[in-house]
Formats: structure tokens, C-alpha cells, sequence
């Protein structure tokens, strides 16, 4: 039997695909006193410079085809065969309901929202305050009225609070392919996370991986996801080669083993997917877990280096096209 089937609830609440511990409930006081008083340096000290984008750059189409530009976190304007997709667009300072000293970004966003050049799609995982940011929302809703939106379940109605127009919005099941344009789809995939923005509605909307498929190339935006070996084997059977996977390297933790990858389950996961390149997203950006701000890449090339996988590392903003042998701008360790 398939095991890429859309998703079920269980009453009101989505239910993952394999059985999941989300690990984090009963603990939110805990989980918080330990982000904010651990001994690992979860803060760049001293803090970052500010990154700069090259708007210049997005005048001309990348000549493979295939182009990135990571703003930090799981925000990403892909370049796609002749389409811009942005994923979970998230501008916010704080990747927290309130500025509480938690969750601070490490860098303002290199791309102002008004420098963006025009969108062919956006493109949402879940509903989870560092991914998706109603302020955002509303100044791309006033920016480019007309870019349609592909997101999970229940997501829509954050899209159509901000006022982009309902058939602009495309809620997505596991399984749903849509297409952005006559050569090009998009496809909601399952993952392992959970959802929600409240203490009282969780899993009330469903949370998405997304298929990328265009007429040269494949890309697999992962979203956050706990590690599913067998489910990430039949995407990559089913879906791939891919010539890009964007998958989540940080925020992992003993606490939350079950919604979160850390970077040896990313990397068994690109193998898993058939992934030529991967870009290592959830990292580098806001303090969300126990571990130092750069471990998470830091383990990510170690290992990857053993396992003969090319990443993509580039500083943030800049647009960096997808070779077959990746790239390392190491600007962490400025």
C-alpha cells in the first residue's frame, strides 16, 4: 500500500503520517528557560553584520535554469525555470506571538519585501510564527496582489486575513497537484510536524511538504519534518530525481526527536528523495533549540563531506545558481 496518502483527522486534529511524539507538551516554561539561559553560544556573538541582496541580479534569468536566494530560515526565493516561488515568507523580527527576547532574528532580512522582484507563487508549509508572519503577509497582499498562494489545509484563512483574494489562495492536501502554469506543478507531499498558533488549536490545520516540478527541473521544499524514511523513499521513487532538496537542519533536540531532522536525518532524507544538491534550510537565523547557532551547519558539512553529498551554503541574499557540485560561502565563520 502507498504510503503517500492525504491526510486524516482524528475529530478536529491532523494526524502525521507515522506516529509522532510532538515532545514539547507540558514543557513550554522549561523548553523556554533553557533556550534562554543555556551555556552554548545560541546567539552570534558578536552579532552579525547586515546581509545585502543584489536585486540587479533577478534582471536576468539564471542560465541553468535554476537559482536561490536564502533570506534566512525556510524563506527562500527559488528561481524555477522561468518562475519565482517564495517559500514561507517570514519578514517578522521575532519568531514569537511577542517581542520577549525569544526568538530574535540574528540578521534583518537582506531582501526588503518592496525589493522583491515579481512572484509567480508562494509557496506555505505550516502555520508556526516563524514561518508565517500576518504582517508579511499584508505587505506582500498590498505588493503583488496577484501572485496565487499554494498552502496546506486551514492555512488559507491567515492569506485571506492579510487580503489576498480567496482564488488566489489553493489549499492543499497531501497528494493535491496543482498546476502554476502549463509546464510546472505544484504537489503537497506529507511531512512529520505538527501545526497550530494557539495552545487550544493544534493540528487544527494540516502542515505540508511541496513537490516542485518544472519542465528542466525538480525541487523538494521539505518544510519542517521529523524523519520518515520510508514515506521520503517513495516521494523520491514517486517524484524525483530531484536536482534540489531545501531541508531543515536546525531546532532539533532530544525533547522534539520526532518533528525535527538535524542534519544527519536531512541528509538521509536527500538520499532518500534521489536529491542531487541540497540546501540546508531552519538554521542560522533565530535561537529555537538547545544547540549553538552554528552546529547545525557545522554537522551538516562534516557529514556530508563523509557521504559524498553537495550542499549549497550561500550567504544570505545572495543569488547563488544550484551547480551539481554546491557551494560554500562559509560566511558563518566571519
Amino acid at each position: 500500500m502507498s504510503l503517500l496518502q492525504r491526510a486524516r483527522r482524528d475529530g478536529l486534529k491532523f494526524v502525521n503520517p507515522v506516529p509522532t511524539a510532538v515532545g514539547l507538551e507540558g514543557s513550554t516554561f522549561s523548553t523556554l528557560r533553557q533556550l534562554l539561559t543555556g551555556p552554548e553560544e545560541r546567539v552570534p556573538k558578536p552579532a552579525l553584520p547586515p546581509f545585502r541582496g543584489d536585486t540587479a541580479a533577478y534582471r536576468t534569468p539564471p542560465p541553468s535554469g535554476l537559482r536561490v536566494t536564502w533570506l534566512g530560515h525556510s524563506t527562500v526565493l527559488l528561481e524555477l525555470d522561468g518562475r519565482r516561488i517564495l517559500t514561507d515568507p517570514m519578514w517578522a523580527p521575532y519568531a514569537s506571538p511577542m517581542p520577549l527576547g525569544f526568538g530574535k532574528r540574528f540578521f534583518p532580512v537582506p531582501l526588503a519585501l518592496a525589493d522583491l522582484p515579481p512572484l509567480d507563487a508562494i509557496v506555505q508549509s505550516h502555520d508556526h510564527y516563524d514561518h508565517l508572519d500576518p504582517a508579511t503577509l499584508r505587505q506582500l497582499a498590498r505588493l503583488q496582489p496577484t501572485v496565487p498562494v499554494f498552502c496546506p489545509l486551514g492555512v488559507g484563512r491567515y492569506f485571506a486575513g492579510a487580503g489576498f483574494a480567496p482564488p488566489l489562495i489553493h489549499e492543499l492536501n497531501w497528494t493535491d497537484s496543482v498546476p502554476l502554469a502549463a509546464d510546472m506543478t505544484i504537489t503537497a507531499v506529507p511531512a512529520r510536524h505538527f501545526a497550530g498558533r494557539g495552545i487550544t488549536n493544534r493540528n487544527e490545520t494540516l502542515w505540508a511538504a511541496y513537490v516542485l516540478q518544472g519542465p528542466r527541473h525538480r525541487v523538494f521544499f521539505g518544510g519542517d519534518s521529523g524523519p520518515m524514511p520510508a514515506v521520503f523513499a517513495e516521494i523520491g521513487a514517486t517524484y524525483g530525481p530531484f536536482d534540489l532538496t531545501m531541508l531543515e537542519i536546525g531546532a532539533y533536540g532530544a525533547n522534539w526527536p520526532d518533528i525535527h531532522m538535524g542534519p544527519a536525518h536531512a541528509l538521509a532524507t536527500h538520499r532518500a528523495l534521489q536529491g542531487r544538491v541540497m540546501l540546508p534550510l531552519h538554521w542560522g537565523t533565530f535561537n529555537l533549540a538547545f544547540h549553538s547557532w552554528r552546529e547545525p551547519v557545522e554537522q551538516v558539512q562534516r557529514l556530508a563531506e563523509d557521504a559524498g553529498i553537495s550542499l549549497l551554503l550561500p550567504t544570505p541574499g545572495a543569488p547563488t545558481e544550484v551547480a551539481p557540485t554546491g557551494f560554500s560561502s562559509r560566511w558563518w565563520e566571519r
